[in-house]
């Protein structure tokens, strides 16, 4: 989900960077995280390789609501209330880390990023429960500190008591997904990962020109470091052993505005259109067959990487077999 794009704001890198400054978000690790996350060669990342692990929550296997209307927060909320409540998931001390889609500096009515709002009701939420602590993530291509200052997240993340963690060249170790042949020995954001007891993953649901969709599979791909850029080759392949490299413990899939055009970027209001969907499953492959389907008018085929994943045992393409709770919001 973070591919590369230029800067739309009509602002240099050092306009950008003083705005930053004063800006004060309130954000960890915020030093040394320019060029070398772009297009920088393979880099020593040490000898000891890391796994991930799994963070579903006992018990709480194929759930899936799928909540219509406008107010996220709302929305959000009333869905969770659906699949048996967060404290079902996140357990009173744990320690969560949400992965958000900060991947360019555009502002959130554009639709190419996480929604701040979503985010910070989340955040709250988790501690509401009782997590220790919540960790909000990223690994934009674009400048980390511009991309969750534009984008929102990072105020709005940070104002719900999250701490927001920016990449840095120490915070990642190479990782290989256990039956994967492309994710080998490759960098991985762990820093902020580490000691974490629960994942959650949120994405938007947009277009994608490389790989037709980007929604919570895709959203990992913000995980990687190195010259990630080379994976899209392989795109569908790449999705699938993303999906395979984590095992969340819920995602979040946000379509109450679908980008249907343009994509991942967009960057007009006609890129959007209103599709009032939040979807929240703990099942990455049925909330995206869902997107794919009922949000972006496409058929199950026109993403190969959906049947490459569940015939990993990641999850189902049949999401109506979950039962998904539909919750209505006015």
């Amino acid at each position: 989900m973070n591919d590369s794009q230029p800067d739309n704001t009509g602002l240099s890198r050092r306009e950008f960077l003083g705005r930053s400054v004063k800006a004060g978000v309130a954000v960890a690790a915020a030093g040394g995280v320019g060029a070398w996350l772009v297009g920088r060669a393979d880099r020593d990342v040490g000898d000891e390789v890391v796994r991930l692990g799994d963070y579903a929550a006992a018990g709480m296997a194929g759930r899936m609501s799928i909540a219509e209307g406008t107010d996220r927060a709302t929305m959000l909320r009333r869905s969770l209330d659906a699949i048996g409540g967060l404290s079902a998931y996140i357990q009173r001390g744990q320690r969560v880390l949400i992965k958000v889609n900060a991947a360019f500096a555009t502002a959130p009515s554009q639709g190419a990023t996480s929604n701040p709002d979503l985010v910070a009701e989340l955040v709250r939420l988790c501690l509401r429960v009782g997590a220790k602590d919540v960790i909000v993530t990223d690994n934009p291509i674009n400048d980390p500190a511009n991309c969750f200052r534009l984008s929102g997240i990072g105020a709005a993340a940070a104002g719900a008591g999250a701490k927001v963690v920016l990449p840095k060249d120490s915070y990642f170790r190479p990782t290989t997904v256990e039956g994967g042949r492309l994710i080998r020995n490759w960098p991985l954001l762990y820093e902020p990962l580490e000691g974490v007891d629960r994942v959650i993953g949120v994405a938007p649901v947009k277009d994608h020109f490389r790989s037709g969709a980007s929604m919570t599979m895709k959203n990992w791909y913000g995980l990687l470091g190195g010259r990630r850029n080379q994976f899209h080759q392989q795109i569908h392949n790449t999705i699938k052993e993303l999906a395979m490299m984590v095992s969340p413990t819920l995602v979040v899939l946000d379509g109450v505005q679908t980008m249907t055009r343009n994509g991942p970027t967009g960057g007009s209001p006609a890129d959007l259109k209103d599709t009032r969907r939040l979807v929240v499953s703990t099942d990455q492959v049925a909330a995206d067959a869902y997107g794919a389907t009922q949000l972006l008018g496409l058929s199950l085929d026109d993403l190969p990487y959906l049947a490459k994943a569940a015939e990993a045992g990641v999850g189902t393409t049949d999401y109506q077999s979950l039962k998904p709770v539909a919750v209505s919001v006015t």
